[in-house]
């Protein structure tokens, strides 16, 4: 049997609840890969910023090698590669959790040397212990500069999570393969499936924007 491609909108409305049932699958997998992403990014950040020259190319290496791997591929390394049997779920975290944070070193990398470096002398010049200075001086300022990169690292990350149905996570792609399958209508249920990421997207857009808007204000009145 030839597949015609079709657009059926009543199959479009009638999947949305079956589909949204992989939505929490979706939703945990971003947030916890972007938060571990994100505390992983910080510390190496952190690390990398102590001038050890062995950890400096231990991080780097790290940074270079996750940047340089499909995300697909680090997936099926963390599934089908080892010899014990993560949790599908568990696998996508790390998974995502470790690819986010190779690019989130260089985005707090490049925030942090964007802060004034009167900011570091002054502090410096006070006594303060490098953690100190991170914790109440630079991180607060460098977060400003990084929140539209975090942005689109959400992005990515939410996107990205759609490769966990290729292990069998049951989360809105895999929902809408099930009924693509079942209804030999993939378009439809792809086109489905790629409004619901479009609407999460402009959820990100919309909370980084007032980040964004509320970390200037308070920067101004500071």
């Amino acid at each position: 049997m030839t597949y015609i491609p079709t657009l059926d909108m009543t199959l479009f409305f009638e999947s949305i609840p079956f589909v949204l049932q992989g939505l929490p699958y979706t939703i945990l997998i971003s947030l916890l890969s972007f938060l571990f992403g994100n505390i992983i990014g910080l510390i190496l950040t952190t690390l990398s910023m102590v001038k050890i020259k062995p950890l400096t190319l231990l991080i780097r290496f790290y940074i270079s090698f996750l940047r340089g791997t499909p995300g697909i591929v680090l997936l099926f390394i963390l599934y089908f590669g080892l010899p014990i049997q993560l949790h599908p779920v568990v696998a996508a975290i790390i998974c995502f959790s470790l690819s986010s944070s190779a690019f989130l070193v260089e985005i707090y990398r490049g925030a942090i040397y964007g802060v004034d470096k009167g900011q570091w002398e002054a502090a410096t010049a006070l006594g303060l212990p490098f953690l100190k200075i991170m914790q109440k001086i630079i991180l607060p300022q460098a977060m400003r500069l990084a929140i539209p990169s975090l942005g689109n690292v959400a992005v990515d990350i939410l996107k990205g999570s759609s490769l966990a149905a290729m292990i069998t996570v049951p989360d809105i792609f895999q929902k809408a393969k099930i009924v693509g399958g079942r209804e030999f209508d993939f378009l439809t249920m792809y086109l489905l499936v790629a409004c619901i990421y479009w609407i999460l997207c402009l959820l990100i857009n919309f909370i980084q924007q007032r980040l964004e808007k509320r970390f200037n204000q308070f920067y101004q009145q500071a």
